[in-house]
């Protein structure tokens, strides 16, 4: 025997011992292609009409199979993605991917059902799916690589999440909370993005003024602005847009179980206005720019008249009034 043939004779027997041994056979059907399936499961879910195939998967997947489930999902949608058991079949792909816990793979399988069968008749319900798997993620879920490693919270692509929804379904149900979710998301980011975050509430806030979320969501925007404020020392802006945000807010739903608080807060913030203009005339005031230093007594006078701060500022106008007389 030659030394090739004796080794194409040992090459041959080892295939055939794998093949003997192979516990994951791939099976090849006529127009449709090879197919993994594991040891024991060879075809047993595999049937030749759209319609007994999709009964195999949601039989499975109503007996908590979903490993057959997914598998019959799949080669329904794939084999015959025109008939009208494809959408589903394509639904129920998204139901096993949240049953396993992958919400991102969940979230593109509706997505996908969304786009290639518009038509479909639970769309309103795919809508509301997508958005719980959205509120997951928005309350600290983790995203993961492939589907199994996880990675790290991430609102950047919550925010995506929320904006898909949204478009998928501007007028349903859940557009309104999406679009304050969305400001939420920002506030909740590593680092919170306050202006994006109010940019979402008073978007919503415009959008559905008719609505309860509108109202909330005008409310939310003047909290925006307040934290902000806090964050803000120097820029008074910031101040001023939260005060004119609460009272429009008081002043356009008066009866709203939150208008004191807006009024504390406004209260809060004309307070801080008030301290650095009083810090602002009193630098002034020490450079004996006198002029100056009473415009911004002045201030405080106007934006917190019955402060502490506010008597001090009038002692201080007082006291330069006098000493421009000498």
């Amino acid at each position: 025997m030659t030394r090739p043939l004796g080794l194409l004779i040992l090459i041959a027997a080892g295939l055939f011992a794998s093949a003997v041994r192979c516990p994951a056979p791939l099976i090849f059907t006529p127009g449709e292609g090879w197919r993994y399936e594991r040891a024991g499961t060879t075809g047993s879910w595999v049937r030749t009409r759209a319609k007994d195939q999709l009964e195999v998967a949601q039989t499975a997947f109503d007996a908590k199979d979903i490993g057959t489930a997914m598998k019959a999902a799949r080669r329904t949608v794939n084999t015959w993605p025109f008939s009208d058991y494809a959408p589903q079949a394509q639904y129920l792909l998204g139901r096993c991917h949240e049953e396993k816990e992958q919400d991102e793979a969940a979230f593109k399988a509706y997505q996908k059902l969304i786009e290639r069968y518009p038509k479909v008749t639970n769309y309103d319900e795919v809508i509301l799916r997508q958005m719980a798997i959205a509120n997951r993620f928005l309350a600290g879920q983790w995203f993961r690589a492939f589907g199994y490693v996880p990675l790290f919270p991430s609102m950047d692509k919550t925010i995506k999440l929320y904006d898909q929804v949204i478009k998928n379904g501007p007028y349903s149900e859940v557009a309104p909370l999406a679009q304050i979710n969305i400001g939420k998301a920002n506030e909740k980011k590593f680092v919170s993005d306050f202006p994006e975050a109010v940019r979402a509430y008073e978007k919503a806030a415009d959008k559905y003024a008719d609505r309860k979320e509108g109202v909330d969501a005008l409310y939310m925007a003047g909290e925006s602005y307040f934290k902000q404020a806090k964050k803000a020392e120097y820029d008074q802006s910031i101040a001023a847009q939260s005060i004119a945000t609460f009272t429009d807010f008081s002043t356009l739903h008066p009866a709203d179980t939150r208008v004191p608080e807006a009024q504390k807060m406004i209260s809060n913030l004309k307070t801080e206005q008030a301290r650095g203009s009083y810090e602002i005339a009193r630098y002034y005031e020490k450079r004996r720019k006198w002029e100056g230093a009473k415009i911004y007594y002045n201030d405080v006078l106007a934006k917190d008249p019955n402060s502490s701060l506010a008597e001090d500022a009038r002692q201080r106008i007082d006291a330069i009034a006098k000493l421009q007389t000498k």
